[in-house]
């Protein structure tokens, strides 16, 4: 196999989870020669969107393409592409537009190295923060916050400092929890979820221990700690650019250790982890899940990286515990 086609077979599992469609994606990406064609070939997707938006024959139409527009910019955005930043606004406005025809009542709240939209009803019973990893935004995990909606709660899906829309004016901070307690002061919330996802498994459980609003949380495919000269290159290149430079990024991943903040995470946790997700350098969540007064660990042998091929599994019981946890 080419580069391209290595890398399109690599991200399989991760783009159908975004909610990209199977056959459109190996349209889009069969024939890629090289991993420079990645963003290109996923921007014209994004496109092909947009101008079906433009075309469609009623609201509804129009913002599911829309949304589909959204997540093939962030898809842009998980190779090395010249045009991330941009790919990565285009991303953000769709996902406005598309929210704007499908769910009117959803509200976009920004501040301080955070941004994102509140979704679900004004008396929902509690509400959840669904923090994205370092390569990912709040595009990406619609799944995850579908099913929490569907269950009644609020949902706030976000971006931070060094994420996605945010990426290029912000870098990546290993203290996350007070970036949630500026959204949670913004959403004027006293009691809240948090759901992290890959490396805001991190950010999740850091929250977690020091923020005290967090009344439950969960993590998935987070690391417990990070060791930077056994990372893959990839992964350490994306984080010297989410950091703003190498030696920032070394003292970012010396920071990412939780064995001395698990034993203060005293809220019901939820540690969801793949079998088959063995990325040097990460030590995966099961020490967290037991170590944590309240741990609970969910390990689900045949998951990868963020267990996109193993969605059935995990995500409504994921899902469900939130929804017990806090109501």
């Amino acid at each position: 196999m080419n580069g391209g086609a290595e890398f399109a077979a690599s991200q399989w599992t991760r783009a159908t989870g975004i909610g990209l469609d199977p056959h459109e994606y190996q349209r889009v990406t069969g024939a890629l020669e090289s991993v420079d064609e990645w963003g290109p070939a996923c921007v014209e997707a994004a496109r092909g969107h947009l101008a079906r938006a433009a075309d469609a024959w009623s609201s509804v139409s129009e913002g599911e393409h829309l949304m589909a527009a959204a997540r093939w910019f962030h898809a842009a955005t998980l190779a090395p592409y010249a045009e991330a930043g941009q790919a990565a606004k285009e991303a953000d406005s769709a996902f406005g537009r598309a929210l704007a025809l499908l769910e009117p009542d959803s509200q976009r709240v920004e501040g301080e190295e955070f941004t994102g939209w509140l979704r679900g009803p004004a008396d929902a019973p509690a509400t959840v923060v669904i923090v994205p990893g370092m390569d990912s935004a709040k595009e990406e995990f619609l799944d995850v916050a579908s099913a929490l909606l569907a269950r009644g709660l609020a949902v706030f899906a976000m971006d931070g400092p060094g994420q996605d829309s945010l990426a290029a004016t912000t870098t990546v901070r290993a203290d996350y929890h007070r970036v949630v307690g500026r959204v949670l002061d913004a959403l004027n919330v006293n009691r809240a979820g948090v759901v992290g996802l890959s490396l805001g498994g991190y950010y999740a459980a850091e929250t977690a221990a020091l923020e005290p609003r967090v009344a439950a949380a969960a993590t998935v495919s987070g690391p417990f700690r990070l060791t930077w000269s056994e990372l893959p290159e990839p992964v350490r290149d994306i984080l010297i650019r989410r950091a703003g430079g190498a030696e920032a990024a070394r003292a970012f991943t010396r920071r990412v250790d939780l064995s001395a903040l698990a034993p203060r995470i005293t809220v019901p946790l939820l540690v969801v982890d793949g079998g088959r997700d063995d990325i040097p350098g990460v030590e995966n969540g099961e020490r967290l899940a037991a170590t944590a007064p309240h741990g609970a660990y969910l390990n689900i042998p045949h998951g990868d990286h963020l267990l996109g091929n193993a969605r059935p599994d995990w995500l409504p019981r994921l899902a469900d515990w939130m929804t017990r946890a806090l109501t």
